[in-house]
């Protein structure tokens, strides 16, 4: 991870926050000859001790599910907005261009759950992305179809042991530049580079 302290973002609640919004994450291993990954929706959950948990549930029988039933220790990043920003806006242009970027990357250990986890796991993520009204809710599936499911698809959980950040948002530059910045990326058309906008707004 790129790390120096002045992109790094010290409050944890503000960190756990964005991993909740950026929760489609890429779970990372190590398989037989290279590193696998799957992209999955993830639950973020603190216990009263203040640990944190990540579960969500995956396909069976793929390499990422082999590498994890080989090997338990994983790393989780969640990756946010992200946008160029040219040395252009800055009071002095005569340095390099930048990329202004958010993530997280959580380190900890998985663990592959029963049957009666991953049918809880099916069911929190299709009641939070569908409710409980809609004609595809989870109360609304057949058993039959639910049971099939099941054969597929086995839920985890990761107990994360530690978690790194990097909020690159210009921190390093002059008040005129981040100004400059700010200005130039509020004129872009695509939502990266407003979010980044807002968020160096945030730290000004």
């Amino acid at each position: 991870m790129y790390k120096f302290s002045y992109f790094t973002e010290p409050d944890s609640d503000t960190v756990i926050a964005f991993m909740k919004e950026n929760s489609f994450a890429i779970i990372t291993a190590i398989g037989e000859t290279y590193p696998v990954a799957t992209q999955v929706p993830l639950f973020i959950d603190m216990n009263e001790e203040g640990k944190i948990f990540l579960t969500g549930h995956i396909m069976r029988k793929t390499d990422h599910h082999k590498a994890f039933e080989k090997n338990d220790q994983v790393l989780v990043l969640f990756t946010g907005p992200h946008t160029y920003v040219s040395a252009s806006w800055y009071t002095n242009p005569q340095t390099a261009s930048t990329w202004n970027y958010m993530t997280v990357h959580a380190k900890g250990k998985i663990t592959l759950l029963d049957e009666a986890a991953t049918y809880e796991a099916i069911k929190n993520i299709t009641d939070k992305y569908e409710g409980k009204e809609t004609a595809a809710a989870f109360h609304k599936m057949e058993e039959g179809y639910i049971a099939a499911m099941l054969k597929a698809i086995i839920a985890f959980s990761i107990e994360v042991e530690s978690i790194e950040n990097t909020f690159k948002l210009s921190q390093n530059r002059d008040e005129q530049s981040k100004k400059n910045i700010i200005e130039a990326l509020q004129q872009r058309p695509d939502d990266n580079s407003k979010m980044i906008a807002e968020e160096m707004k945030k730290r000004i």
